[in-house]
Parts: structure tokens; C-alpha cells; sequence
């Protein structure tokens, strides 16, 4: 088993979430400038909701959405990237049935692609395997055999994958497991226990001294797995707030980690002494992990920080974009933009992208001084139609509030697709050229 075989030329594939590596950083001509009238080379309006980010394979875009009051039906959607049609949509129904709300997740982890299949993840538990004609290779309930699952806000976390298995991270109140998934077939390869907490972090596959590992960051800890057969390599204690965000590969062993103090600040604390820069290593015939520096200064919401030319950028849910030096962790500079962020940005060259909740993307230069270069408008929200469900179907004065939260348009992940970017609403899809 070996890392997923990218060669260095495919510029139109973005094959799980965050792309290729957890890096989020992309090298390609991409547009700096767009509007709504003038740039978008076509959108798509999409049935159901969904979370997930896009995935693209060659001329395909892949979007997961559910869609009924019990989110009772699963959808997989095929996009032709050229003209924004769809090419086959293929629907499984839910096993564990859960209200339609937008407390809950809703298609909120992103499916993977490959060369012969696509493997769509819902939080039910329900993981399906299809071809790239949309022909079903494989469908497995994941609920049924290691559930139920039991989380008040639902599950989130992405899988990732190896060139032969899909790693999947199963985190709730009740037994938690890190599975491989053999891709040919959907059987399990290996499973290792972990035990149970509250966190909706994806893992990220990264070769650290000639080994394959996975890395998650969640709750508490980070922990380093070995690919080939699960067994724990490595802990890092003591850390906390990690329970959103997906560890970015930094070369030569070493990675980002972000942790966020939580709605009601109940993690903050711990999560001041979370966000910096960890150090893997084989050593002595040992694997040695330690956090190589921290900075208090820095803080995430949901988006993954990102490394970039040497620098480290962090952006939280009211739109603060911090940058650190990547070697010290000394703070650069911390600077608010248009609009809060929720996916993750990308870089490209000598610019950053952060792509606004409510429609607009930071377009920022990269570097060490903070130069906003465009504010690009994606769509007008009020032209479009609410993505929650009324407020009288929410039981509670909490879930009311987070449903009004929600009811406009939200801009939850991107995609890079050659020169284009590909941009995910809950109910709509848009490329940009």
C-alpha cells in the first residue's frame, strides 16, 4: 500500500477534502477576479442540502447532498466539469433516519475519487461505492456494524484515502473507531478503537520517514496511526479545542494543528496552547512527536489553517485572518476580512483565497503584509432560495437561533478544477472561470 498515485501534471484533480495531501495549496493559473454577472462559468442548483465539499476527478465534480424531512434519501452527484451538467445522480436511502435541521450535519462529509470509483460517506453511516459511469460497486452501513451512533450534532469528519483503502473516522458518544476500508470491495482491512468524544475533525494521510500514517486531531489529542494495519504510532497529550479542524501537512514530518475555544468559549483555554506546529520523527527505532512551537494569538473556527511560502494562516468564523511565521510561529500580522470564513482557503502563487460564508471571496496577496487585492462577489443571497427549515419546526429558543443562523446561502467548501475553482453552497454549485 502506497499514497494515492497523483502525477505532478494533474492539475484537474482535487480528490478528497482539501485536495490532494490535506495541504489545501494549489500551483495552477486560477482567476483573480470574478463577479456574479461575469466569471461564473455556470452553476447548478442541486436537490437536497449538503455540507461537503466538491471533489474532482479529471472533467468530473462530485457533490453529496441529502434530501427529505428524515434526510431519507442519500444523493451523489456526477457534474461535467466543462458544462456544468449533470452526468448521473445516483440515490441510496437512509438507514438510521435523522430530522432534516440545520443543527444537525447534512451531507457534511465529503466523498473521495479515484481513477476507478467514487466513495460517497454519509453521517448515517451509510458509505457507497460507485464507478465513474455511476454504476454501485459496493454499499456497506456502517451504523449497523459498529453503531448506533449517538451524536447530538451529527457526524462530520471526511475520510481519506491510501492508494488501496478509504480511512474512515467514526467519533461520537458512544465507541469510537478509526477504520480502512478496502476500496476494491468496501470490507473492513482493520478498525483500532478510540475512545469516545465529541469531534467533527477529518484525518489526513502523510509519509513522515518513509512511512504512511494517518493523523487525527481530535479532542484532547493528536495521533499518529500507522496505513498499512491501524496500530498507534505515536500521542501528543495535552492539547484541546480540536475538535473542527483537519491537520495540514508541512513537509519533512511536521504539520499544522488548530483548535477553536467553542461556541461558548468552553475550550478556550486549552485551545490557546493548540494551534502551532508539530514534529514527527523516527528516531532511535522509536516514533517521537512534539509540538515544535504554539502561538496563543492564533484561532480557527471550522476552516484548516494553511502554509504557504513560510508562512502559516489561520481564519476564524468572524473573518480574521492571522498569519505566523511557519519556523517561529511569531505573529505577522491579524487582519479582518469582508466576511467570516467556513471553508478552508487555498493558495495559489502569490495569492490567497478565502472564500466568505456569505458570498464573497478575500482575495488577499501572500506574503507578510496584509493586502486585500479583490473582493470578489460569488452571488446576490436574497436571489436565492433559504437553505433551512422554518423556524417553527425547531424545538428549542438554541436550535431556532442557529436555524436563523443558517437560513441564508453558505459557501461550505472549494475545489480546484485546472484554472477553474468549483464552489459548493448547501443547495447549489458554481464554477469559476
Amino acid at each position: 500500500m502506497g499514497p494515492l498515485p497523483l502525477q505532478a501534471d494533474d492539475s484537474i484533480r482535487w480528490p478528497a477534502f482539501l485536495g490532494s495531501g490535506s495541504s489545501g495549496i494549489a500551483d495552477n493559473k486560477l482567476p483573480a477576479s470574478w463577479s456574479k454577472t461575469d466569471g461564473i462559468q455556470w452553476k447548478l442548483p442541486l436537490v437536497g442540502h449538503g455540507q461537503s465539499s466538491p471533489v474532482v476527478w479529471d472533467d468530473s465534480v462530485i457533490v453529496t447532498t441529502v434530501d427529505g424531512k428524515m434526510k431519507d434519501r442519500l444523493l451523489t452527484y456526477c457534474i461535467e466539469l466543462n458544462t456544468g451538467k449533470v452526468r448521473w445522480t445516483q440515490t441510496i436511502s437512509n438507514t438510521a433516519p435523522a430530522k432534516n435541521s440545520v443543527y444537525i450535519s447534512r451531507a457534511a462529509t465529503t466523498p473521495v475519487v479515484d481513477a476507478e470509483r467514487i466513495i460517497s460517506y454519509f453521517e448515517s453511516g451509510d458509505c457507497v461505492a460507485y464507478n465513474h459511469a455511476g454504476d454501485t460497486l459496493w454499499q456497506r452501513d456502517l451504523n449497523k456494524d459498529y453503531g448506533p451512533f449517538v451524536a447530538e450534532f451529527g457526524l462530520a469528519a471526511s475520510p481519506c484515502q491510501t492508494a488501496d483503502h478509504v480511512i474512515v473516522l467514526i467519533e461520537h458518544d458512544g465507541p469510537c473507531r478509526l477504520l480502512a476500508l478496502d476500496k476494491k470491495t468496501g470490507a473492513t482491512v482493520w478498525q483500532t478503537e478510540r475512545t469516545p468524544r465529541r469531534s467533527w475533525s477529518s484525518p489526513a494521510t502523510f509519509q513522515i520517514d518513509g512511512t504512511e500514517q494517518i493523523i487525527v486531531s481530535s479532542a484532547g489529542s493528536v495521533d499518529g496511526y500507522d496505513a498499512a494495519d491501524g496500530k498507534l504510532l505515536w500521542t501528543i497529550d495535552g492539547v484541546g479545542g480540536n475538535t473542527g479542524v483537519t491537520p495540514i501537512d508541512a513537509g519533512a514530518g511536521r504539520f499544522l494543528i488548530g483548535a477553536a475555544g467553542g461556541r461558548q468559549g468552553e475550550n478556550e483555554t486549552a485551545a490557546k496552547r493548540s494551534n502551532g506546529l508539530v514534529q514527527v520523527k523516527h528516531d532511535g527505532g522509536e516514533w517521537k512527536a512534539s509540538v515544535v512551537w504554539t502561538n496563543e494569538k492564533l484561532s480557527p473556527s471550522w476552516a484548516s489553517p494553511i502554509l504557504h511560502r513560510g508562512l502559516a494562516y489561520w481564519v476564524n468564523r468572524v473573518g480574521v485572518v492571522s498569519c505566523a511565521d511557519a519556523e517561529t510561529g511569531e505573529l505577522i500580522y491579524s487582519e479582518r476580512l469582508k466576511q467570516s470564513c467556513w471553508a478552508t482557503p487555498i493558495a495559489v502563487g502569490d495569492r490567497l483565497y478565502f472564500f466568505g460564508k456569505d458570498g464573497i471571496t478575500s482575495v488577499i496577496a501572500a506574503g507578510r503584509t496584509f493586502q486585500v487585492l479583490h473582493e470578489n462577489e460569488l452571488f446576490d443571497p436574497d436571489q436565492l432560495p433559504p437553505e433551512s427549515t422554518s423556524l417553527e419546526e425547531e424545538t428549542t429558543e438554541e436550535r431556532r437561533r442557529a436555524s436563523a443562523m443558517f437560513s441564508a446561502p453558505t459557501v461550505y467548501g472549494a475545489a480546484v478544477a485546472g484554472d477553474r475553482f468549483v464552489v459548493r453552497i448547501g443547495n447549489q454549485v458554481f464554477c469559476i472561470r
